[in-house]
């Protein structure tokens, strides 16, 4: 696939400042969950370029390859917590708001296992991700996991 545009060459100052936000959001929960979370919306969204990613991070974060590949019948696997489950639950209906889904159990699901805090940095990183998702997928854009590592360092 050929980018369309590069926004980081377009827009070099609003994407750092994306980039920082995006940071400071994955930082603010714990790495495995949110690895899933990004995995999740970004295989609703059919991001390629999120997917080759994410999933990197997650085996480099020590996530297995069985949870990684049953990701998207998580509601059928056994393999993942009450907090997990809430929270892939959360990323699927505000990654889907435009299908209309019922948001109730999803967010009795969350504020079970989410303190009020833990429930806005979970949205806001599921916001975070579709953003990625929609640049990516709507820019044509492919970056290998080690440069994205490259790059990300580079704003840190």
């Amino acid at each position: 696939m050929t980018a369309k545009l590069d926004p980081f060459a377009v827009a070099p100052a609003l994407m750092k400042s994306w980039m920082s936000t995006s940071m400071a959001v994955a930082s603010s929960l714990e790495p495995s969950l949110i690895e899933l979370v990004k995995i999740r919306a970004s295989q609703i969204n059919g991001c390629a370029n999120c997917l080759n990613m994410h999933t990197a991070e997650a085996r480099a974060k020590g996530e297995t390859e069985q949870r990684i590949y049953l990701l998207s019948a998580w509601r059928e696997a056994p393999c993942y917590s009450d907090r997990e489950r809430a929270a892939l639950g959360w990323t699927e209906v505000l990654t889907r708001l435009s299908e209309g889904h019922p948001r109730d159990a999803a967010y009795q699901a969350l504020k079970a296992q989410f303190t009020q805090e833990e429930q806005v940095k979970l949205t806001l990183m599921i916001n975070v991700i579709n953003g990625w998702n929609r640049l990516a997928v709507g820019f044509g854009l492919w970056i290998e996991p080690e440069a994205a590592k490259a790059a990300m360092a580079a704003v840190a």
